[in-house]
């Protein structure tokens, strides 16, 4: 059994100035440049941190230190205790278990040499280095490398943030990333529960008979969703062009021209403002099955964040800002009109009363522009009031026409169409409906569309000519759906903000 202590934690030092660290750790790097290759790449790691502690994390060091197991590791040094001809190293990796990808090092002259350590003892928190040894516990029983080679790969030349503090300005983490998923543990963990949950998305649409399809980014029409979109130009074709908004009215051109089940996960962008749930650039799913109607999309619905709940969570149970949200219990359903008798304390009458809607958006500080009707009044004070109150995951259904302009119409009332909204946590996750495939109809609610624009709604859709062509050559009956992803995640992750959930989120420019 090996005799080696692992060295106590050592006291926080002041920081010392940043402009002077850089300066040198740039003289070390000039100085390794003029003894040879500076950023070598022929290390080869065979192995990794976590999976290593996955194996081994349980053997005593007795069976453990005879079998020699020969290792070679690669990462980013964390913790460094020198102690004479001896030194202790964290390496942390890019493996997620429970240790985090850290394994710790043991570097001795006897085994390196003289000229190794030293070296060793020259590199700074923050370099890259690749290690090769063997395996052994130390008498506390943290799982080793003793090494027999070590190499400096990669020269850090700024200084990570103190390893007790970490960063905590909250804009420098979403700006500098890469700094936050080096220091940060739960920030690594949250975006690989974001990859876990969009693969089982991925997967379980596939398995369930859906075509994974591409669909342009840039539109010469902005449209499938009201949205300000943001404007560019296409030199080569001189002609305007706009980000997309949403990929609806391109995968619905795929129902008309034969793909029965069809799915996109990828970015839509809003020219709109930025807040804790709402980031310009945005990941969406949008799924579209035809012969299934709105009842078909719900259920589905369901299915789909239930599967990635259990891929990122392990549970279909969540806590979410210390409250419980559980997905496992049928999502409850109820009208726009129920809603607002159910969390707006108004009456069925009122409900249904534009005045008494009118009133209480003006006593709200609301002033609704004038070209709104009921609809529009119902679905103002819902926004205003019903919809941070719907917690459990709470489908809304039978939005009205003047709201829905790519909705199917219910064939037993014809002021509302067959559409949903998903709620969960007082945010919404997805909209869907019964997709409406009757051309003039729909030619005609376009025109309303751009009658608002005209009166002056920057958010009202564009004429499509060339989506409404693709209808008069016939779309079979149809349910469409959208999913945020990044608000999933957010409910996945317990993050309170969506620039938690992106890598990199939209900032204003970082002044000089």
């Amino acid at each position: 059994m090996s005799d080696t202590h692992a060295p106590p934690a050592a006291a926080p030092t002041p920081a010392a100035d940043d402009n002077q660290l850089i300066a040198e750790r740039r003289e070390k790097l000039a100085a390794i440049r003029t003894a040879g290759i500076a950023f070598p790449n022929d290390f080869k790691p065979r192995h990794q941190a976590a999976d290593l502690h996955h194996r081994y994390g349980e053997v005593p060091n007795e069976e453990l230190e005879p079998q020699a197991v020969a290792v070679a590791v690669a990462g980013r040094m964390m913790l460094k205790r020198v102690m004479g001809r001896a030194c202790f190293a964290t390496l942390q990796d890019g493996s997620m278990g429970e240790r985090h990808g850290r394994i710790q090092l043991y570097v001795t002259q006897d085994a390196v040499g003289a000229e190794a350590l030293a070296a060793f003892k020259r590199w700074d928190l923050g370099d890259i280095l690749g290690c090769e040894g063997t395996l052994f516990r130390t008498k506390t029983g943290e799982l080793s490398i003793r090494a027999t080679r070590v190499r400096l790969l990669t020269k850090s030349l700024r200084p990570l943030p103190d390893k007790f503090h970490g960063m905590t300005d909250q804009e420098q983490k979403y700006r500098q990333r890469y700094v936050d998923l080096i220091t940060d543990e739960t920030a690594r963990e949250r975006f690989v529960a974001r990859s876990k949950a969009v693969s089982s998305i991925r997967n379980f649409m596939v398995e369930h008979g859906f075509l994974e399809v591409e669909t342009p980014m840039l539109h010469p029409i902005p449209g499938g969703a009201n949205a300000k979109p943001f404007v560019t130009h296409h030199n080569a074709l001189d002609q305007e062009m706009f980000l997309r908004i949403a990929p609806e009215l391109y995968l619905k051109r795929l129902l008309v021209g034969g793909f029965d089940r069809v799915f996109e996960i990828n970015r839509s962008y809003r020219n709109e403002g930025i807040s804790v749930r709402h980031n310009p650039e945005f990941t969406m799913m949008e799924f579209y099955a035809a012969y299934w109607t709105h009842h078909d999309l719900m259920d589905f619905t369901e299915q789909v964040l239930r599967h990635a709940a259990r891929a990122a969570a392990g549970t279909a149970t969540l806590s979410y800002a210390g409250k419980e949200v559980d997905l496992d219990q049928p999502f409850a359903r109820m009208t726009v009109s129920e809603a607002l008798v159910a969390f707006a304390g108004l009456s069925a009458a009122e409900a249904q009363d534009a005045a008494a809607l009118h009133a209480r958006l003006k006593a709200l500080g609301e002033e609704p522009p004038a070209h709104w009707k009921l609809a529009e009044l119902q679905f103002g004070v819902f926004e205003e009031v019903v919809e941070a109150q719907l917690w459990q995951p709470t489908f809304i259904v039978d939005y009205p026409v003047e709201v829905s302009p790519l909705a199917r119409a219910s064939d037993t009332n014809p002021a509302v169409t067959e559409r949903f909204e998903l709620f969960i946590t007082g945010r919404e996750m997805a909209n869907g409906f019964s997709e409406l495939n009757d051309a003039e109809d729909q030619a005609a609610r376009f025109l309303a569309q751009a009658a608002n624009k005209e009166a002056g709604d920057e958010e009202a859709m564009y004429y499509d000519a060339d989506f409404i062509r693709a209808l008069e050559y016939g779309m079979p009956p149809a349910g469409g759906c959208g999913i945020g992803i990044d608000r999933l995640i957010m409910l996945l992750t317990d993050s309170q903000s969506i620039r938690d959930v992106i890598l990199f989120p939209a900032l204003r420019r970082e002044s000089a």
